[in-house]
C-alpha cells in the first residue's frame, strides 16, 4: 500500500473526545425540616398560649403577670426578626417555613390584641381593623396564588414592627405619658395597616388581570 507525501506531512492528530450528550448534573442540596429557622418558627408558636395565660393570670391586670406577658410577646417577636433571615442567609427555606411563619406571626399578633381588647385596655374597632386586614390578606393570597405571587415588602415589615413595639408598649404596666406613647404607636400602627392592606389589594388585582406576578411594598 502507497502512503501519499501530504499523509507523512501532516503528523499525528490526537483523537477528538467522544460526546456522550451526558451532562453532570448537581443535585439540589436537600433542607432538614429541623433546623434553626424553623426551630425559632415553632418556638413562636408555642410560646402564643404562654402568653395568653400570663396575659390573663391574675384577672389581667396584675403588674408581675403583664409584665411576664410583655416579656413573652418580646421574646416571640424577636424570634420572628432572626427566623426569616437565618432561612435565606444560610439556605434554610422549607415548605414548611413558608406556611409556619406567616400563621405564628398572625396567631401572636392577633392574640395579643384580642386579649388587649377583651382586658379593655385597647379599644375593639382596632382590634377588628387588624385582624380583619391580616384575614383579608390571607384570602387574597389565596385566589391570586395561581396567577402570580405578591411578595412581602418593606411596608409590610415595618407595619409588624410598629404593631409589635406599640402591643409591647401597651401589655407593660405603664401610667401616664408612657401609656399615652403607647397609644400613639398604635394609632400609626392601624394606618400603616391600612395602607399596606390597600395597597395589597391592588397590587392582587393587577396580577388577577395580567395573571403575571406582581410586587408590592407591603404585606
Amino acid at each position: 500500500m502507497s502512503v501519499r507525501p501530504e499523509e507523512i506531512d501532516r503528523g499525528w492528530v490526537e483523537p477528538s473526545p467522544v460526546r456522550t450528550g451526558f451532562v453532570p448534573t448537581q443535585a439540589e442540596p436537600v433542607v432538614p425540616l429541623m433546623n434553626i429557622a424553623n426551630i425559632l418558627t415553632m418556638l413562636r408558636i408555642a410560646l402564643v398560649p404562654l402568653f395568653v395565660l400570663a396575659l390573663f393570670a391574675g384577672g389581667g391586670h396584675q403588674t408581675g403577670w403583664r409584665i411576664a406577658a410583655a416579656a413573652l410577646f418580646g421574646i416571640a417577636a424577636i424570634t420572628d426578626r432572626f427566623d426569616g433571615q437565618l432561612a435565606r442567609k444560610y439556605g434554610l427555606v422549607t415548605d414548611f417555613g413558608k406556611l409556619a411563619d406567616p400563621i405564628a406571626d398572625k396567631a401572636l399578633i392577633g392574640s395579643a390584641v384580642i386579649g388587649l381588647s377583651v382586658l379593655g385596655d385597647l379599644a375593639w374597632w382596632i382590634t377588628l381593623v387588624i385582624c380583619g386586614r391580616e384575614i383579608g390578606v390571607t384570602l387574597l393570597r389565596l385566589v391570586v396564588v395561581r396567577r402570580g405571587v405578591i411578595p412581602a415588602g418593606r411596608g409590610g415589615k415595618v407595619k409588624t414592627l410598629v404593631q409589635s413595639v406599640a402591643i409591647a408598649v401597651l401589655l407593660l404596666p405603664l401610667h401616664g405619658g408612657f401609656a399615652t406613647a403607647g397609644m400613639v404607636l398604635m394609632y400609626i400602627a392601624v394606618a400603616l395597616t391600612v395602607l399596606t392592606g390597600l395597597d395589597y389589594v391592588g397590587q392582587a388585582a393587577r396580577v388577577w388581570l395580567a395573571g403575571v406576578p406582581g410586587r408590592t411594598r407591603g404585606a
